[in-house]
């Protein structure tokens, strides 16, 4: 017999909940119901009294039977749903989808979800409707068969009812039982139950649903996923997300980084903001999009959120000290703030980079997660912050302060404390002492202290021995994951000008260029350093973090700079084109600081420096 298993919260009585328990609570009629599922198991009694529920009943009733009408928002405008839609090319169909032609119509969602998803690309052997009705009559089809708990892997996630009816919850219970039966491998998704009950409302039957699950499930388009499956991949999704959030709304996670103890445990919630946090009216036109595009899609729409949720505060700013409660509560009343019109028209508004990029990206989260540890099969354990705010000790920065720095560097490398490299009150003022201490570790993070008392920095993403396999001619190597930074007097961060502006890397293909030699200290007319010559690191070796912003993966136009680090006897060059961010003497005593094209900054402390002391952090490996 099929076991599978499952946990579902007791009724105040102690006893175990029955299926009927899980109707949602009367007068509830935001259509965001839902149920968490904890750590109690719950009995599912089959009976063939009439007063029950009917766990033998033909799904054949036609779409709209696991509906509560009553609960379903009411359509702002009829939905114009052509009838050669499916017929569109797809950029096309994609444009339709954001723009909500098919809004307010389950009757055109009825019709278009199962042909969408039959689109899919998956795996060869796939269950489908058929499978299910057998699974179904095995497990459910005998009155002596009493008790059959929800698979393990929900444990702890929400399950969203929206606006199903007591039919639709016993429903939905039954399709995500077989899920568990058929897919064993699945160990951890928090989307799954908020995906079956969205398509359910959709659905002739739960044949028909459960193929739809099960299809997306299978999914194996290239760099294109629609389901999380274990803890490992979720968590890197999560750490994905933050790092995108990084990048694309600073002053969020600025705020974030200033109120959160741990960032990475507010972003782990990104995909809650969405289900089931957003109400139901909201859900489906993510639903929409998401059927056609895949996973980039809700990375767009959290972030357009996310983005929403600063511009709702200023200028009161954070009104309590948990801003995870604070972001559920803004999604859960996003009508107040902003119409699902204008949500989607900000998300597509993000320029993101190609799925390719976003995919290698993940890769490096989910093999950083697996150097602590974590495996395909693996629970929900608890990540604490990185910077141990006790014995974290610094001459150039304060605990604060490096945590603030620590906020902004990828998500893969802020699992790992920082480590102490090279420091000029221990290891002197010696640039191949520094070479030395730095060769090896990948990536690191340079503070600088002036005798001004100002505070500046880079965070560097390769190795520094990369500066050898230029040749003798040493030229400038890294990745778009480079940054340069202040500390003090204030805190600001400059990314790869392509984050802002990723257009530019469409604009000319790249034609090869031999690698620019980087040139010491102040550059007033630093053009006649062939700023327009494009360094080309070289293949990544095998096993590296730092794929991500590779200068390899864009077509970069050859007169733009993208001059992320370089490093010769004379000295070190952070950032090139038209200026260079920082650059150091052999002394490590006198350094520069300009306006530079690569990160389109300003000076980061007076133009010319005295350096009082120069740290170099590390990341160390669990």
């Amino acid at each position: 017999m099929l076991q599978v298993g499952l946990s579902l919260p007791r009724s105040p009585g102690g006893a175990a909940a029955a299926f009927p328990m899980a109707e949602p609570a009367a007068g509830d009629d935001t259509g965001t119901g839902q149920e968490v599922l904890g750590s109690s198991p719950v009995t599912i009694v089959v009976t063939s009294e009439a007063d029950t529920w009917d766990i033998d009943t033909s799904s054949c009733l036609g779409c709209g039977q696991f509906v509560d009408w009553d609960k379903m928002p009411e359509p702002q405008q009829a939905a114009q749903v052509p009838r050669d839609v499916l017929e569109r090319p797809p950029k096309e169909l994609k444009r339709l989808a954001r723009e909500g032609c098919w809004g307010w119509s389950p009757a055109g969602r009825a019709r278009l979800y199962p042909r969408l998803i039959q689109r899919v690309s998956c795996r060869l052997v796939t269950p489908d409707a058929l499978v299910y009705r057998d699974v179904a009559a095995r497990l459910f089809g005998k009155p002596s068969v009493s008790c059959h708990p929800l698979p393990e892997f929900l444990e702890g996630c929400p399950m969203p009812t929206y606006c199903l009816n007591p039919h639709g919850v016993t429903a939905l219970k039954k399709i995500l039982i077989c899920v568990g039966a058929l897919f064993p491998d699945i160990t951890h998704s928090p989307l799954l139950p908020a995906l079956a009950a969205l398509l359910l409302h959709y659905s002739e039957d739960e044949a028909q649903c459960f193929e739809s699950v099960s299809r997306l499930i299978a999914s194996n388009a290239p760099h294109a996923g629609y389901i999380d499956q274990s803890f490992l991949a979720h968590q890197a999704s999560c750490m994905t997300f933050g790092d995108l959030a990084n990048k694309h709304c600073p002053a969020a996670h600025k705020l974030i980084a200033s109120a959160a103890d741990n960032v990475l445990e507010v972003y782990s919630e990104w995909l809650s903001w969405l289900f089931p946090g957003l109400p139901f009216g909201y859900a489906v036109r993510v639903l929409d999009v998401f059927l056609l595009e895949g996973q980039k899609v809700l990375y767009r729409i959290a972030l357009a959120l996310l983005k929403q949720f600063r511009l709702s505060l200023a200028p009161a700013g954070l009104q309590g000290s948990d801003i995870k409660a604070e972001l559920q509560d803004f999604v859960r009343n996003i009508a107040q703030h902003v119409t699902v019109d204008k949500l989607l028209e900000r998300a597509f508004g993000i320029r993101l980079f190609s799925r390719k990029e976003i995919w290698l990206l993940q890769m490096a989260n989910r093999k950083a997660l697996m150097e602590r540890g974590i495996t395909v099969v693996q629970r929900r354990p608890s990540f604490h912050l990185a910077v141990d705010m006790q014995n974290f000790s610094s001459s150039t920065v304060t605990a604060q302060e490096m945590r603030l720095v620590w906020s902004w560097i990828p998500e893969r490398f802020s699992l790992f404390p920082p480590l102490l490299l090279f420091s000029t009150s221990e290891d002197g003022c010696s640039l191949q002492r520094f070479y030395t201490c730095c060769e090896g570790y990948e990536p690191t993070v340079l503070l600088i202290k002036t005798t001004e008392g100002e505070v500046c920095g880079a965070f560097l993403s390769s190795d520094w021995s990369e500066r050898n396999k230029n040749g003798a001619t040493s030229g400038f190597f890294g990745t778009g994951e480079c940054f340069v930074f202040t500390v003090r007097p204030e805190a600001e961060r400059y990314e790869w000008v392509f984050i802002k502006k990723p257009e530019l890397a469409k604009a000319v293909p790249r034609s090869p260029c031999p690698a620019a030699e980087p040139r010491l200290g102040p550059s007033r007319d630093s053009r006649s350093s062939s700023p327009n010559h494009l360094a080309v690191p070289p293949p990544q070796r095998k096993g590296r973090l730092s794929p991500f912003l590779a200068v390899r993966h864009f077509l970069l136009p050859s007169k733009t700079a993208s001059m992320f680090m370089s490093g010769s006897r004379d000295g070190i060059v952070i950032g090139g084109g038209g200026g260079q961010a920082l650059s150091l003497d052999a002394s490590l005593l006198w350094g520069h600081t300009e306006r530079c094209e690569t990160f389109d900054n300003p000076p980061l402390c007076q133009e010319n420096f005295q350096v009082q002391l120069l740290e170099v952090w590390g990341f160390q490996s669990a």
